[in-house]
């Protein structure tokens, strides 16, 4: 006589991963993926992201406002000054996965 075993089904949902795929996806881009890097080292201006990724400010600014949006990131003003940060903790093993893979 067979003995069934219950597997325990990994928790998640259509709507959670239809969640994830657009956060992905909005991860998918060099120029974010640039950023973020920049940010899990500490916390930069739109002009000094735009700088180092060759980019204009308001195209700096609309890639770290999807970033916002999806919750990887907060932005603090201090005086004039507005400094992006990392506000997801997990995006530091998201891009450790993607530097190991492509950037050594």
């Amino acid at each position: 006589m067979a003995v069934k075993t219950s597997k325990k089904k990994p928790v998640g949902s259509p709507a959670a991963f239809a969640q994830a795929a657009e956060c992905l996806k909005t991860l998918a881009h060099p120029v974010r993926l640039r950023m973020v890097q920049l940010l899990l080292h500490g916390r930069y201006t739109v002009g000094e992201l735009a700088e180092d990724c060759q980019i204009v400010e308001n195209l700096a600014s609309e890639h770290l406002r999807l970033l916002q949006r999806c919750g990887f990131l907060s932005r603090e003003q201090e005086g004039r000054r507005v400094y992006y940060q990392v506000a997801e903790p997990h995006l530091e093993k998201l891009m450790a996965c993607v530097e190991s893979r492509f950037l050594r």
